[in-house]
């Protein structure tokens, strides 16, 4: 009875933040969150980018950004990217207004603004394509995410890692308190989201000063709680 109240309490304090509940468990037990990642070098990038024009007439505006889009949706078609790796956004139209103090709302024309997400598969290409953006008339870069193509592989990779790291932890915690492990009870997992790497970067940037995109590195992590039973 001492043994199997010892080896419950040390899973109630293990088990403070996890997932799994402790009053699920009615064996002798312990509990240990494994954790686990691996970097890997980014060999794709997803961009987005955008034109924003302001001209006295919403047509005037319209046609503006649509013709940017439509020059930089053809060029990168002759650069060699796929139809399916360019996703350009419905256009937003808004009215601009001047407000002179005391007097009515003067408007003074109509912004419209539309939205471009390429998808990169040869990161090499990546600031050619960025180039192309400027001289097609496209005026912001939202934001750059650099990933990796084959991305099931390392997530894998850090999964192993994270069910090493559990079993390792509870093989320390129990030889420490003078027990034995009697194998799993209990598994919780979720799977995590691979975070790409967010990366910004200055319309007017030299190309001499650009990122080095190839020398950068990607995190992935994952986690998994398992409920070891003890030895009664």
């Amino acid at each position: 009875m001492k043994k199997q109240l010892i080896a419950v309490m040390l899973g109630l304090g293990l088990m403070g933040t996890s997932g799994i509940a402790a009053a699920s468990v009615s064996v002798p037990h312990l509990q240990t969150t494994g954790n686990g990642e691996v970097t890997a070098q980014p060999d794709m990038a997803v961009f987005s980018v955008a034109v924003e024009e302001i001209r006295p007439t919403a047509k005037e505006a319209k046609q503006a950004v649509d013709k940017a889009v439509a020059a930089f949706v053809a060029r990168l078609l002759d650069e060699g990217i796929a139809r399916n790796q360019i996703q350009s956004a419905n256009i937003s139209l808004q009215p601009q207004y001047h407000y002179p103090k005391d007097k009515e709302p003067e408007l003074k024309g109509y912004r419209a603004s539309r939205h471009v997400t390429v998808t990169v598969n040869e990161l090499d290409n990546l600031n050619t394509y960025l180039d192309s953006a400027l001289g097609d008339g496209i005026n912001r870069i939202n934001n750059i995410e650099l990933k990796v193509s084959n991305e099931d592989e390392y997530l894998e990779q850090a999964r192993q890692a994270a069910i090493k790291d559990a079993i390792a932890k509870a093989e320390s915690l129990a030889k420490g308190f003078g027990e034995s492990l009697d194998g799993v009870w209990q598994i919780s997992y979720q799977a995590s989201q691979p975070r790409p790497m967010m990366m910004r970067m200055a319309m007017d940037a030299a190309p001499e000063s650009a990122v080095s995109y190839q020398d950068t590195e990607i995190t992935i992590r994952d986690r998994v709680d398992v409920v070891f039973k003890l030895e009664e």
